[in-house]
């Protein structure tokens, strides 16, 4: 219906993805299922909040998984998307702080060396088209981005972004899909079945994306 143009947006509601894949749907959530809809590169992960702004460079993928996936030319790729995506969508620049991979951003190639060979390069390349600043430790990064305007932190994967956004934004958080051809949120919380009709969930997090993705049709 949206790629028909007869609705302006959707509200996506949260997903048992074990249940689903259990059921023998071919995807891992709705985010890879949108991924077939939208021609190009998959759609992106985008976080949310009046405080916190964050992008997953991968989400619902194994940890070990997520080294395979860093290489320079995917993350300038990545982050340019992001940033071609959210100026289109906000109608205003963002800046892009980056979160190291490893503790203490892997301490100088003490404890990792992928800031060094993978990520530092790629936020050097990106220097010309956008603004960006880091690589900071992943214990930092978060703090420091609460303290700037109109700034989105590059997580990882998705335990490294979203641990820090759930705990400050649990609330008034919520996940934009970046790169559809039609506006797409959800809320950031999970199913939550086992307080299913007792009257006590919190509707805030659902409440907000549905104004979310109301105000991007203004």
């Amino acid at each position: 219906m949206a790629l028909r143009n007869e609705v302006q947006a959707l509200v996506t509601a949260p997903v048992s993805k074990d249940k689903w894949l259990a059921s023998g749907a071919p995807f891992r959530g709705h985010t890879d299922y949108f991924a077939t809809l939208s021609p190009g590169e998959p759609p992106a992960m985008f976080f949310w909040s009046p405080g916190l702004k964050v992008a997953l460079f991968s989400h619902h993928v194994p940890l070990r998984e997520t080294f395979a996936l860093l290489e320079r030319g995917r993350i300038v790729s990545f982050v340019r998307r992001i940033d071609r995506e959210l100026r289109r969508l906000f109608r205003r620049d963002f800046a892009y702080l980056f979160s190291g991979l490893n503790p203490h951003a892997g301490e100088g190639g003490c404890l990792g060396s992928e800031e060094i060979t993978t990520i530092a390069p790629a936020v050097c390349e990106l220097e010309r088209d956008v603004r960006v600043a880091g690589l900071y430790p992943p214990d930092v990064v978060f703090a420091k981005a609460r303290t700037m305007k109109d700034t989105v932190v590059i997580a990882w994967n998705h335990d490294q972004g979203l641990i820090p956004f759930k705990l400050l934004h649990g609330g008034d958080g919520v996940q934009l899909t970046l790169g559809l051809p039609f506006v797409r949120t959800s809320p950031v919380h999970g199913t939550a079945c086992d307080i299913a009709g007792k009257g006590i969930a919190d509707p805030a997090s659902m409440l907000a994306a549905i104004r979310l993705a109301e105000s991007l049709l203004l």
